[in-house]
């Protein structure tokens, strides 16, 4: 099975613009098509931007079948690039901080809803989702999808390992100061794991915030196989199965885990 070749597109967009927001993806996705990738991930929140008014949000928000997925149907369909994107999804009376892959033919394969909240923005403005584990199959690999604080929350990360997951999708909005996250702490979490990791951020200010860029794909051997700057940026990785499978043989993490001795975390 050939690896994966995934796209990260970091990069902020145009906050609380969702038409401009649709043209950069297009041109993202032609560009990873050009380039061979098969997959192409944005930022948290990348249809509408991440520092928006709070009595902007529901009216930004659209359900995961609504006009923007329909467009980004198309974007995926005519370039061949399964898209992973970020937005504000509205579903029965609530607003979640979401994202949704889309496959290369154009359907929807999986939605995920944030289940950690990062601060009292994010509290204010989304429900928090309540499935931890979120799954497809993309080119012979379990597609697992959250969303940035998410991952910074071993349990999370360690479900997704024993769900089976291959690849990690981490749309992100990482600001100063805990660049550390995109530096650090990816890595061990892809290497404790035994998975790939694609965490993907926004770049820049935005509101109040100050967004880091670095993004990067990590690999189960603990090694960051590409990693973006400061700024707006498409860069690309590869999801090797066989490196997979070879680093899960080597590696006994898994294998060596003792349930039994946990119990007092939950």
């Amino acid at each position: 099975m050939p690896p994966l070749r995934t796209a990260l597109l970091q990069s902020s967009g145009v906050l609380g613009d969702t038409a401009e927001n649709l043209k950069a993806l297009d041109e993202a996705a032609a560009r990873a098509a050009q380039s061979g990738a098969g997959l192409l991930v944005t930022s948290e929140m990348f249809l509408t931007g991440y520092a928006l008014d709070l009595q902007d949000i529901p009216g930004l928000a659209e359900p995961a079948d609504g006009p923007s997925a329909q467009a980004i149907g198309e974007i995926a369909r005519r370039y061949r690039v399964a898209v992973l994107y970020g937005y504000p999804e509205s579903a029965d009376g609530a607003v979640y901080n979401a994202a949704q892959l889309i496959g290369p033919d154009g359907t929807a394969l999986a939605n995920y809803r944030k289940t950690h909240l990062f601060g009292c923005f994010e509290q204010d403005a989304f429900t928090p989702g309540d499935t931890p584990v979120v799954q497809a199959d993309l080119n012979g690999l379990r597609i697992g999808i959250m969303i940035c604080y998410d991952v910074e929350f071993p349990e999370n990360v360690r479900a997704h390992a024993l769900a089976g997951t291959d690849l990690l999708l981490v749309p992100t909005a990482q600001m100063h100061p805990f660049q550390f996250v995109a530096e650090q702490l990816v890595p061990v979490r892809a290497f404790e794991n035994q998975m790939y990791i694609a965490y993907v951020n926004r770049t820049g200010p935005e509101g109040e915030f100050e967004f880091v860029g670095l993004s990067c794909l990590a690999s189960p051997d603990g090694v960051t196989r590409t990693r973006a700057g400061r700024g707006e940026e498409l860069v690309f990785g590869e999801a090797d199965p066989e490196l997979l499978s070879a680093s899960r043989e080597n590696n006994p993490y898994l294998r060596d885990r003792r349930p039994g001795l946990y119990a007092s975390l939950v």
